[in-house]
């Protein structure tokens, strides 16, 4: 299995509930797991690539305006990656103008080189391929359900990291596939997905034996898994 990204493919990384829930009132449901966010930070910034070349190489992350306004203003942009937000909206939380003239697909922020903000996922792959002095490595969505569900509909979509919270929570949004703990998956765009192994998902993220067996913090229980996309089934 390669460890690199081909061109705009996307990786879907997700916490969720086992009836998939991940999000309740505009927030997570679920408090205090403060080594699965640093899980989170490892593997959206680890770039498999050792190549030294002139141009600057990071992973992308994309998200959705609420996803954005939900991050603490003094984690934002998320560093060490490039931070693409998608919205219609011409004013963004704390920026201004960012999206300039309303048919503006893309819009480069004047100071903050790694943030860009476009108006649809299809603007965001498009903004990953243009620049010339930043070339992205892996592609990450990291939410919200709508960007979730729009990324699960498109080709590139070919792989999810799921870290399952074994807790039960109060929801209001869900995940837009039901991927269950036997390996099963329910969903509209559920054709094709298969859970992998510990070997594979380690192989994959760069993590060794952190993300093996049940995790647990603040009495909070939870499981990394991986979930790729086969085409040939």
């Amino acid at each position: 299995m390669s460890t690199t990204a081909t061109a705009h493919e996307l990786t879907l990384i997700v916490a969720a509930t086992t009836l998939m829930g991940i999000g309740k009132a505009g927030t997570l449901p679920w408090a205090g797991l403060q080594k699965e966010m640093a899980y989170f930070a490892r593997v959206t910034k680890k770039v498999p690539s050792a190549k030294t070349t002139s141009t600057l190489r990071q992973n992308v992350v994309i998200m959705g305006r609420k996803t954005w306004d939900s991050i603490p203003p003094r984690y934002r942009p998320l560093a060490d990656r490039i931070n693409i937000v998608i919205t219609r909206n011409k004013l963004v939380a704390g920026e201004s103008n960012v999206m300039g003239e309303d048919d503006e697909k893309i819009k480069y922020h004047q100071s903050r080189k790694n943030l860009i903000f476009v108006n649809s996922l299809e603007s965001a792959l498009e903004a990953t391929t243009i620049s010339k002095t930043i070339k992205p490595e892996r592609i990450f969505v990291i939410g919200g359900a709508q960007i979730y569900e729009a990324a699960l509909q498109m080709k590139e979509a070919k792989r999810i990291l799921l870290t399952r919270i074994l807790n039960d929570f109060d929801f209001d949004t869900k995940f837009p596939l039901t991927l269950n703990q036997d390996g099963t998956v329910q969903g509209d765009a559920s054709y094709g997905w298969e859970k992998k192994s510990q070997k594979e998902l380690s192989q994959w993220t760069g993590e060794t034996n952190s993300t093996a067996g049940v995790q647990e913090e603040n009495d909070i229980q939870y499981l990394y898994e991986m979930w790729e996309r086969n085409e040939d089934k």
